[in-house]
C-alpha cells in the first residue's frame, strides 16, 4: 500500500461552511505547519479568502528547522504580502503577539467603518487551516485570555459562539476548515508525515519509509546527522569507511530494518519488527525527538 489515497471527501461541504463563516469575519489568521509551510497552504489563498486581511502563523516552529523559519517567514511577507508570525502550540506567549498583530491588522477596516458612519464594533477574526496545524490550540491559547463569551450572534448557527479576546477582538471559536482536493503524492506524503491525512489513507510503513528518504536526501543530507545520533545508528560492518563518502561513513544505511535491529525489535525467525518501529519513527518525528526539522525545501 504505497500510494496515499487521501481524498478528504466533504470537499464541496467544507466550501460551503468556510464561506458562511467569511461572510462573517474580518481578519483570517490562516495557521500553517511550520515543517511544511508549502505543503500545509491552501495555495490560492486570495480567492480562497476572498482578499480578506490575512495574518500567517507559522506554527509549530519549535519542531522546525530555525534558519529555514526565517527563510519562509520572510517569502510569505515578500511574496503573498500576509503578515507572518511565529508560533508554537507549547507557548502562551505569542498570546499577545497575535492580538497586537491583529489591532494592526484592522486599523484600516476600524477607520473604513469610521468613515462610513458606523458605530464602532470589535474585529471579527476566524481561524482557519489544514487539519491539525494547530487551530484549535490557537483558539484555546486566545480564548484563555478571555474574560467573556459574547454568545451567538444573528445568522450565526448555535455551534459558533464568539468570544471576546480583548476589548476590539471578537474570535469565531470554531475553526476554518480549509478544503482541498488531493494533491500530489509528495505533498500528501508530507501531510501523512506531520498527521494531517487520516491514518485510514496510508499505510504507516510506506509513509516511514519515505521519511527517512526525505531526511536523507534534504538539503544534501542535513539532516542525516540527526537520524544517525538520535537511533544511535553506527557504520555498517560490511563496508569499510574508506569505501564511503565522510557523512556516510558516520552512519549505516538509514532504514526500518536497521534501526529495529538496533532497538533488537524482532519477530518471528529473528526478522526486524518493521512495523512496530514504522509507527515509533513517525510519532518520534511528530514529538519532534529527532531534531528541529523542515520538509519542504526552501525556494528562492
Amino acid at each position: 500500500m504505497g500510494h496515499i489515497h487521501w481524498y478528504p471527501g466533504h470537499i464541496a461541504k467544507a466550501e460551503r461552511a468556510l464561506k458562511e463563516k467569511l461572510n462573517l469575519v474580518d481578519i483570517i489568521l490562516e495557521v500553517l505547519d511550520a515543517r511544511i509551510p508549502k505543503s500545509s497552504s491552501y495555495g490560492d489563498t486570495e480567492k480562497l479568502f476572498r482578499g480578506k486581511p490575512r495574518i500567517v502563523l507559522l506554527n509549530k516552529c519549535d519542531l522546525s528547522d530555525d534558519a529555514l523559519n526565517l527563510k519562509w517567514k520572510k517569502k510569505i511577507e515578500e511574496k503573498e504580502g500576509a503578515v507572518c508570525l511565529l508560533t508554537s502550540n507549547g507557548s502562551h506567549k505569542d498570546t499577545n503577539l497575535i492580538i497586537n498583530k491583529i489591532l494592526e491588522v484592522s486599523k484600516p477596516i476600524t477607520e473604513k467603518m469610521t468613515a462610513k458612519g458606523l458605530l464602532p464594533r470589535p474585529i471579527r477574526v476566524m481561524v482557519a487551516g489544514m487539519p491539525n496545524v494547530g487551530k484549535s490550540s490557537t483558539i484555546n491559547r486566545l480564548i484563555k485570555k478571555a474574560k467573556t463569551k459574547t454568545g451567538a450572534k444573528a445568522g450565526v448557527t448555535r455551534q459558533q459562539q464568539w468570544v471576546r479576546v480583548h476589548e476590539k477582538i471578537e474570535l469565531l471559536d470554531t475553526p476554518g476548515i480549509i478544503p482541498m482536493a488531493q494533491p500530489d503524492q509528495e505533498t500528501a506524503l508530507k501531510l501523512a508525515c506531520v498527521n494531517s491525512i487520516g491514518e485510514n489513507a496510508y499505510d504507516n510503513e510506506h509513509v516511514a519509509r519515505e521519511l527517512l528518504r526525505l531526511l536523507s536526501e534534504l538539503s544534501g543530507g542535513r539532516y542525516r546527522k540527526n537520524v544517525c545520533e538520535y537511533y544511535n545508528l553506527g557504520p555498517l560492518e560490511s563496508v569499510e569507511p574508506s569505501e564511503m563518502g565522510s557523512l556516510e561513513a558516520d552512519c549505516c544505511e538509514i532504514t526500518i530494518e536497521n534501526i529495529a535491529l538496533k532497538r533488537n525489535w524482532l519477530v518471528k525467525e529473528g526478522m526486524p519488527d518493521v512495523t512496530r518501529c514504522a509507527q515509533f519513527i513517525l510519532s518520534n518525528f511528530r514529538d519532534g525527538k529527532i531534531g528541529k526539522i523542515t520538509l519542504d525545501e526552501y525556494e528562492c
